[in-house]
């Protein structure tokens, strides 16, 4: 490295470091880019992702038929966040909230277009909320689902940055693991580090050595910290973990993230004088489950719902509310999963309702759209029988599936698999069953769950693909049975590097500390929890690519 001497140096080759670094070559900066992963990593946990984008008034929810505003868009991100700590952690991420609604409406579709990343028609209705209309959750469907999932979203900002290396604007040190940041005159001024050993022919995602082989000492102008979350650190997210609001941390949790995902910089970065906020507030799903063919350690594919699966905690209790409804209120869920004391649920439903409403995070999990496959994805979701392939393989593999053709046969099959040996009833659980079909015979109920699917399946992206028809479970014609154990599954951090609008860092003395930046999730996805205590869903790949645009369009000008 001692040829090349950088304006700027990003420790992440995350979405965040790479929007980042896409901004400073653009503007002609240097930028060395360290990464303790190699190569093939590029791009980070967005590669994984599903690729989902929250875009507020676009084309594509018009051509649904579906109003939006940017009104309308603040009024739930705030109903959502709950903003309580205006007085003190919450100042800069209500300012970043406003400022990211505002660019989700206006230049934030423009802006990644003109890369060349592109959207389906069909726009998704994630997280509806929770019944009240200030409340959390979305009014109108808004995740818009990018062509190409994840590794596309990646691309368009990787390729120019492939570009500005070829050219000689960027570095990559990969396999460099930064320990310290280096403090001189309170100003960051550089890194110090381990090199680990190579590993370039490991693949994406897989658990490297940490092994260490030498040491770097590297100096810049300023630092952008773009390092992630602590999705994979399970010590970390239990020590932070807000019991007194959700119920005790779980004692089997699963990783939605690859391992390399440790949370390391937030103490190295507070060490070198940033203040971090809100650690309390992390984004973890209840509806994962161990994956089949795993890539990291406990590797968890998280189940997207529809809203006809029945939802049980884990003594067979059906969940109330609009928080009993898949896909509407997840901090709702958990709450009333980890009340039982327990730390899985359940959800009970046929092959009809799979067929039509499961559908799987991650890009893996998704080859027509990651591949772009037009005629695959008609024959998967839209014209062809069965659920799609790689759903049909976690029902047929996967260690958390039941399927049986009798309730008795599958309740025997849940108790096979339950965990802390609760044993569930098969004719109270019938009972609630029968009880819930019964409201199906009419187009009106006074069910929550019901009226949620009535409701789903008048906008049109729910009819099509992601709402069955409202049915009785227990009727044999969409058998057979299928009940799916539900496990707690790590994934965002919520909290993080306090920033200002240009992801300058924050001291605690709320004087921005001079040469240190933030972007991504390891900055709350700017300024410290821009989504509050909730998240509506697409918002996190935005906050990566918002938070990185600020910060490299800030140091482009400096």
């Amino acid at each position: 490295m001692s040829d090349f001497h950088p304006d700027v140096i990003v420790v992440g080759a995350g979405l965040a470091g790479l929007v980042a670094t896409h901004e400073l070559a653009l503007a002609g900066k240097r930028v060395l880019v360290l990464d303790q992963e190699n190569r093939n990593n590029l791009g980070g946990q967005a590669f994984w992702s599903l690729g989902g984008l929250f875009f507020v008034d676009s084309p594509e929810q018009r051509r649904m038929g579906i109003k939006d505003s940017h009104e309308l868009a603040l009024q739930d991100w705030m109903g959502s966040a709950g903003f309580d700590r205006l007085d003190d952690e919450d100042v800069w991420p209500q300012r970043w909230a406003e400022a990211y609604v505002a660019f989700a409406a206006t230049e934030k579709r423009q802006y990644l277009r003109d890369l060349g990343l592109k959207s389906l028609t069909f726009v998704g209705w994630a997280e509806r909320g929770d019944g009240r209309a200030t409340g959390h959750g979305n009014s109108v469907p808004r995740f818009h689902l990018t062509w190409g999932t994840g590794p596309e979203v990646v691309r368009v900002f990787l390729e120019p940055v492939l570009k500005a290396e070829e050219a000689g604007l960027v570095r990559f040190g990969f396999r460099h693991q930064v320990d310290e940041l280096v403090v001189e005159d309170g100003a960051v001024v550089g890194v110090r580090g381990s090199l680990l050993e190579e590993d370039d022919d490991l693949a994406r995602g897989v658990r490297s050595s940490r092994e260490v082989v030498g040491e770097f000492d590297l100096r810049a102008a300023a630092v952008v910290v773009s390092s992630g979350g602590i999705g994979h650190n399970f010590e970390l997210m239990r020590r932070n973990w807000p019991t007194d609001r959700v119920g005790p941390a779980p004692e089997h949790m699963i990783a939605g993230v690859p391992a390399h995902v440790d949370g390391r910089m937030l103490a190295i970065t507070e060490a070198a004088g940033g203040r971090i906020v809100n650690r309390d507030r992390m984004w973890a799903y209840v509806e994962g489950v161990h994956n089949w063919d795993p890539v990291w350690p406990d590797h968890a594919i998280r189940i997207l719902p529809g809203p006809s699966s029945m939802w049980f905690d884990a003594d067979g209790k059906r969940l109330e509310g609009m928080s009993g409804v898949p896909g509407a209120d997840s901090i709702g869920s958990m709450k009333q999963i980890l009340a039982t004391g327990a730390d899985y649920s359940w959800f009970v439903l046929d092959q009809t309702i799979i067929e039509k409403e499961f559908a799987l995070s991650g890009s893996e999990q998704n080859p027509d759209w990651t591949d772009k496959d037009i005629p695959l994805m008609l024959k998967d979701r839209i014209i062809g029988k069965g659920a799609t392939g790689p759903v049909e393989a976690f029902k047929e593999h996967g260690e958390d599936f039941v399927v049986a053709d009798t309730l008795e046969e599958l309740v025997a099959g849940m108790n096979k698999i339950a965990r802390g040996g609760r044993v569930l009833d098969v004719e109270a659980l019938r009972t609630v069953i029968e009880a819930r079909d019964r409201q199906v015979d009419n187009p009106f109920c006074k069910d929550a769950q019901v009226m949620a699917i009535h409701n789903g399946r008048r906008e049109r992206t729910g009819k099509i693909m992601r709402v069955a028809k409202p049915h009785k479970i227990l009727d044999p014609a969409h058998g057979p049975l299928i009940a799916v154990r539900l496990n707690i599954l790590s994934r965002k951090t919520l909290g993080g590097l306090e920033t200002n609008l240009d992801s300058q860092v924050m001291g605690a003395d709320g004087v921005p500390v001079p040469g240190l930046y933030a972007a991504g999730e390891v900055a709350g996805f700017g300024g410290g929890g821009v989504h509050g205590y909730n998240a509506l869903e697409g918002t996190f790949l935005g906050g990566c690519i918002f938070s990185g645009r600020a910060a490299g369009r800030a140091l482009g000008r400096a």
